[in-house]
């Protein structure tokens, strides 16, 4: 990510920040179909990224393309984030996604887990060959793809991330569908004020055990942090936490690579 991506983004969220309270789930919905037009439309993406173009230009270009179909917020974001200046045209269009994963994170009740509902269903798609194909095959229909996610989804996740599902299915930008809602878990997770820890055992772990483990972490990080279990036989014994891009390895499988590799050398 860019110098320029990262002043834009905190402007976004700023803005997004602002208007705190009159978020609602069309809100998210406008911001997502934002991101796909810009992501269907070269033309318009590189004029939007432009930064040789000043901003004003760059609103009323914004305001002739989504005349009448946008809701005020959506809007309002789209805007405030164009007038800022991008690294490229592919992080302008991340970061309108994320402001409406962002967005519909805010637009959620606060007992809601959508960072939870998002990660669980990756790994359901992780481990299921033909569901991942299904939903990540480009030569899949989009209105097929929409239909699966509704059919898995229905009754067990909240409508908030149904939304968020469908636009990284709809829209992967080369990213996998797990590694792209992982990704999606995180910001949902930053929104709240939160981090997120991905723990990986060979076997089921013990609540209490994982709550020490959040609480250690916690106070490492000086933040909240939610744990999601990711169960892989193929680590043998151990626990291998990451957050963010901090990574420790305490497992039997990659000490055992460590002793392999001083073997061999």
């Amino acid at each position: 990510m860019g110098s320029a991506t990262r002043h834009a983004l905190t402007a976004a969220r700023a803005t997004l920040g602002s208007l705190d309270g009159s978020v609602d789930l069309q809100t998210a919905l406008d911001l997502f179909s934002i991101a796909r037009v810009f992501g269907e439309n070269a033309q318009l993406r590189a004029a939007l990224a432009d930064p040789a173009a000043a901003s004003e230009d760059k609103s009323r270009l914004i305001g002739r393309v989504f005349d009448g179909r946008l809701a005020q917020n959506a809007l309002a974001l789209a805007t405030s984030a164009v007038e800022q200046r991008w690294s490229n045209q592919d992080e302008l269009l991340a970061g309108i996604e994320e402001l409406g994963i962002r967005a519909a994170s805010l637009s959620a009740d606060s007992a809601s887990s959508i960072e939870k509902e998002l990660f669980a269903f990756g790994e359901a798609v992780a481990s299921d060959a033909q569901l991942e194909l299904a939903l990540g095959s480009k030569l899949g229909l989009d209105d097929a793809k929409v239909a699966l996610i509704g059919r898995l989804l229905q009754g067990k996740a909240s409508e908030e991330t149904v939304a968020i599902v469908r636009q990284l299915v709809l829209q992967p930008r080369g990213r996998s569908t797990r590694v792209a809602l992982r990704q999606a878990a995180s910001i949902v997770s930053d929104q709240r004020g939160e981090m997120v820890a991905v723990v990986t055992s060979a076997a089921p772990v013990a609540p209490e055990q994982l709550d020490r483990l959040a609480a250690s972490l916690s106070a490492q990080y000086d933040t909240k942090l939610t744990l999601n279990l990711v169960i892989d036989p193929a680590v043998l014994g151990g626990l291998r936490v990451q957050v963010g891009d901090d990574i420790i390895d305490g497992t039997i499988a990659t000490r055992l690579n460590d002793v392999r590799q001083k073997l061999a050398g």
